[in-house]
């Protein structure tokens, strides 16, 4: 969840990490803090807020901040409320060890006790300090190099964490490992940047090397990389990679908010996703991880979708999809709920997780699961290299580009087109779908990017007007059936995210049994009631919301007219099949959110007590 950075080489370190700390801060924003190291000593700064709170502190301090070894922190407090106090770097007894910390070690308090009794004493309630602490202890109680009092803590505690240790009298050696959280390490030419996440170095570099679970590194300056497992000492060969990321994406040029940003460009991500997997002339799809697998797919007994959150909502899309098109039973599992159960599985049933980040705790903690009892798991994620991607037996990309709204907006649309292409080729692998309308729905796939970038020239105006009408209103209820009942479930994730107003999404139908109590005349409830699928039902539910005076948002084709005469509100897009539609659908809702978060003046990318990546449980 938190965001980490450091920097050892010949720059200057505190730009390096301010500017990092900008770019990973959709990861936590509740405090941060900086470490800067000279020979034998440093400059520690930290406060409570967002990252521009801590470059005013330091601003006001009137210091130059000398160093060209550094570290920060941007929180996402889990142990211990936000303040400048529970803000990392945090520091042990003897001030001489220095630590950052993405990650929860779960018996810290056991550890703490031991501490406690052998003279330690503790500011923070946080676990981060107990661990920098027994790094202290046993360094001193034992003889020991810093490296190997590293390796011997990390064996000893249990949990999740990326951590970076620096001690106060060799500032030339940082120390960094991993378990869970994501760790990526950029190098040019001796110099060493890590970071939770590439984006917040390259501009400096686009040689990266990302660390795999129980792998530490020690980094001297002007010296090579250093790779061990923390096991048990075992030297490694370092793999690095090349960053492919275009600066421009993580920008956000002319919107003010990167969500904006993100919705505007999903006729593009959309394409992106499809482009080189679906030939429409050919009306041939190909994904290599399901061709290279063609056998799995076409004998698997029955396909289990795991994910959070908006992920877990596109699983749900997909469930309708794979059920539709495959024939095959399919079911939509919490990733936090599955892994703690005792679940089912074998050999012929297939795993697909999905996840943004591609390190979605939960997430990649049912993938294990699954793969210990012999499952075969394909990964949806976005982000290449990650966790997810790396331990997957086969997958695909979503090829969105990175996302840092918190509010999952692109992601969730290029993770719906994987999942059709995904149902549509396997379809057309075990004989489900006929052939006539397997082209038919490669053809209409092949043009809903379009579709996309009218629908947003289309609805905006109209949001914008509906929008000024119920930004102040206390809840809402979101409404669909069929393959649009998670695109409901999706609005209204979207609404009390960014906005902080209830809402409540569930299937029309289920209106009668209890959310109907609450309709009245203040209450908006918002349909997707596209004409194809369960139409005449979905206008009965609406004259049934009607006739207890309710506000009717309504998303409907351009060429209805019956409901366009019955709803207060109405946003048209264009007709697709409706298996294609929660790509046209969703937009709408998103754009709903976004304006009605913006009229409130809420910070829409940084939406409170939220992350952007959740790596821990």
């Amino acid at each position: 969840m938190c965001g980490i950075i450091g920097y050892l080489g010949h720059k200057e370190a505190y730009p390096i990490i301010i500017n990092g700390l900008k770019k990973l801060e959709y990861r936590g924003y509740d405090s941060s803090g900086i470490a800067v190291f000279y020979k034998n000593g440093y400059n520690l700064y930290k406060t409570k807020g967002r990252v521009y709170e801590l470059e005013k502190k330091i601003s006001s301090c009137k210091k130059k901040i000398k160093g060209t070894t550094g570290i920060g922190h941007t929180r996402w407090a889990t142990h211990g409320i936000a303040d400048h106090i529970n803000a990392h770097p945090h520091v042990s007894n003897s001030n001489e060890l220095i630590i950052i910390h993405n990650g929860i070690i779960e018996n810290y308090y056991a550890i703490k006790i031991i501490l406690l009794k052998n003279g330690f004493t503790f500011k923070s309630q946080t676990d981060t300090e107990v661990l920098v602490n027994l790094i202290e202890y046993l360094k001193k109680e034992n003889k020991l190099s810093l490296e190997e009092a590293v390796r011997i803590s990390l064996n000893e505690i249990i949990g999740a964490y990326s951590i970076v240790v620096v001690e106060k009298s060799h500032p030339e050696t940082i120390i960094i490992a991993k378990l869970g959280s994501p760790l990526s390490l950029g190098i040019n030419n001796k110099e060493f940047f890590v970071a939770s996440d590439p984006i917040s170095f390259i501009n400096y570099t686009k040689s990266v090397l990302y660390l795999k679970d129980g792998e530490m590194a020690i980094l001297k300056k002007g010296k090579e990389l250093d790779l061990r497992k923390i096991i048990d000492n075992h030297r490694l060969n370092p793999i690095v990679k090349k960053l492919k990321i275009n600066l421009k994406e993580i920008e956000k040029g002319e919107y003010k908010y990167f969500m904006l940003k993100e919705i505007y460009e999903q006729p593009k991500t959309i394409l992106d996703t499809l482009r080189g997997r679906l030939l429409i002339p050919e009306k041939i799809i190909c994904i290599n991880g399901v061709e290279f697998n063609k056998d799995i797919f076409i004998h698997a007994k029955c396909i289990t979708i795991v994910a959070c959150g908006t992920s877990w909502h596109a699983g749900l899309i997909g469930e309708y999809l794979l059920e539709e098109l495959t024939r095959i039973p399919v079911e939509v599992e919490y990733a936090s709920e599955f892994r703690y159960r005792n679940p089912i599985l074998g050999k012929n049933d297939v795993i697909i997780v999905i996840s943004q980040s591609g390190e979605t705790a939960d997430t990649l903690a049912a993938l294990k699961l699954a793969k210990k009892k012999g499952a075969f798991v394909f990964g949806i994620c976005n982000v290449v290299g990650s966790s997810i991607a790396r331990n997957v037996d086969a997958g695909a990309y979503t090829h969105a580009g990175p996302e840092i709204g918190v509010a999952s907006t692109k992601a969730f649309t290029a993770q719906i087109t994987v999942l059709i292409l995904l149902s549509l080729i396997i379809g057309k692998n075990r004989s489900t779908i006929n052939n006539n309308r397997y082209k038919f729905l490669c053809k209409e796939l092949g043009l809903i990017p379009e579709k996309v970038d009218y629908t947003l020239k289309i609805v905006d105006s109209i949001i914008r007007k509906i929008s000024q009408i119920y930004y102040n209103v206390n809840n809402f209820l979101y409404l669909g059936r069929g393959i649009n009942f998670p695109v409901a479930l999706e609005g209204a994730l979207k609404l009390k995210e960014i906005s902080y107003i209830h809402a409540e999404g569930y299937p029309a139908a289920e209106m009668k049994h209890g959310p109907i109590a609450l309709v009245d005349e203040n209450m908006p409830v918002v349909f997707v009631a596209i004409k194809e699928g369960f139409y005449n039902k979905i206008v009965a539910n609406i004259q049934e919301i009607k006739a207890r005076k309710g506000k009717v948002i309504v998303i409907i084709n351009e060429d209805d007219t019956q409901v366009n005469m019955l709803a207060d509100h109405v946003i048209k897009i264009p007709s697709t099949p409706e298996i294609l539609s929660p790509l046209l659908t969703v937009i709408p809702l998103q754009l709903l959110a976004y304006q009605i978060a913006y009229i409130r003046g809420e910070n829409i990318d940084q939406p409170r007590n939220l992350a952007k990546s959740v790596t821990v449980e």
